[in-house]
């Protein structure tokens, strides 16, 4: 009976020297991980109080739909700390038309109102994965009286060899050349692109 109380004390006596060892353990990970640094997360992340403070200044009247709002950005943003805007005179034949702005939904509605359209028109003739397909598809089109370019396009990771004709002025051109190439039994498709 002796040796079962003696085989009992050893096996309480282990697993609480195997919990102490496992709680140090978890203790030095536990302090290894909070003082080494994070790669990528704690780079440039010191700043001083000047930045702080230029950071909170721009976020201060930050409107995340100012874009959204045409042009200029300024004349639509929120009117409580602005006195009242006077309409604006539509523009005259004479103004010179503005550059391309980076709202493009402006510059086509803008483009519409003086009559001039927003679109570079291209009759697309075919689109090929290798440039020899292409330049057999571009021999055939010279061969009908057209003149076709071929541009190359990354797709997908892919290099894709667009056999087209254009850039025409409108639609009406772009579609009078898709009308001829009807005739002579090659298809194609109406492609625009935005000034």
């Amino acid at each position: 009976m002796h040796s079962f109380s003696q085989q009992r004390g050893n096996t309480v006596l282990g697993f609480i020297l195997g919990l102490v060892v496992g709680l140090a353990v978890a203790l030095v990970v536990a302090i290894y991980v909070t003082k080494v640094p994070i790669p990528f997360l704690n780079k440039g992340l010191s700043r001083n109080a000047e930045q702080d403070a230029a950071e909170q200044k721009k976020n201060k009247d930050w409107d995340p739909n100012a874009p959204l709002y045409g042009k200029p950005p300024a004349a639509n943003a929120p009117a409580s700390d602005k006195a009242p805007l006077s309409p604006a005179a539509p523009p005259t034949p004479s103004q010179p038309a503005e550059s391309s702005t980076a709202d493009p939904l402006g510059d086509l509605a803008l483009s519409k109102t003086q009559g001039v359209d927003a679109f570079y028109y291209f009759v697309q003739v075919g689109a090929f994965n290798g440039s020899e397909e292409a330049q057999t598809q571009r021999a055939k089109l010279a061969l009908g009286g057209f003149d076709p370019k071929i541009s190359e396009r990354e797709q997908n990771g892919k290099i894709v060899y667009r056999v087209r004709l254009g850039p025409f002025e409108t639609k009406t051109e772009a579609e009078d050349a898709q009308t001829k190439l009807k005739a002579t039994k090659f298809e194609s498709a109406l492609m625009r692109v935005q000034r």
